[in-house]
């Protein structure tokens, strides 16, 4: 253990994990936008596409799927805090040239702390949503590249990812 335990905030001066004390911060809007992608066979992409999946609509359970999964942030990841979620949407986008299908969530709330993890919470269970509702057709999908594209409000101030 190092002596410097003192200035990582989810550490308390033991060392040991601790919730972070956001009681002081002001409440500020803050939104968080998550990316990631799958990649599949154009046979399975057109397959989703043309609603030939054996299980159902993949995207529509997808989407709520991640909507969901944003809200139980608090509950998956510990030392998360529980937030009030202002709005939550999840976007698939088939992209042909990958091929596979794009996914973007955005969730926004006001609050002491910001939403990164709830948006990127909802972009990895939309992926792995849409991996389950649509392994009949492949196996071999891969889910990539799930990461933060931005984030505003808060102490830190607002955060862009550079583009690729």
């Amino acid at each position: 253990m190092t002596e410097n335990t003192s200035s990582l905030t989810h550490l308390n001066a033991t060392g040991a994990a601790q919730m972070v004390d956001v009681s002081d911060k002001p409440v500020t809007k803050r939104t968080a936008i998550a990316a990631g992608q799958i990649r599949m066979t154009a046979n399975t992409l057109t397959a989703i596409l043309a609603g030939n999946s054996p299980k159902g609509d993949v995207i529509a359970t997808a989407k709520l799927a991640g909507i969901m999964a944003a809200k139980q942030t608090a509950n998956l990841i510990p030392l998360c805090h529980p937030l009030p979620l202002s709005q939550i949407t999840v976007e698939l986008t088939p992209d042909h040239d990958l091929p596979g299908y794009q996914i973007q969530a955005t969730v926004t709330t006001k609050g002491e702390t910001g939403v990164e993890m709830e948006a990127l919470t909802a972009v990895s269970i939309a992926a792995l949503t849409l991996y389950d509702m649509a392994k009949a057709l492949e196996k071999s999908m891969q889910i990539e590249q799930i990461r933060l594209i931005s984030k505003t409000g808060g102490k830190s101030g607002d955060y862009a990812a550079h583009p690729a």
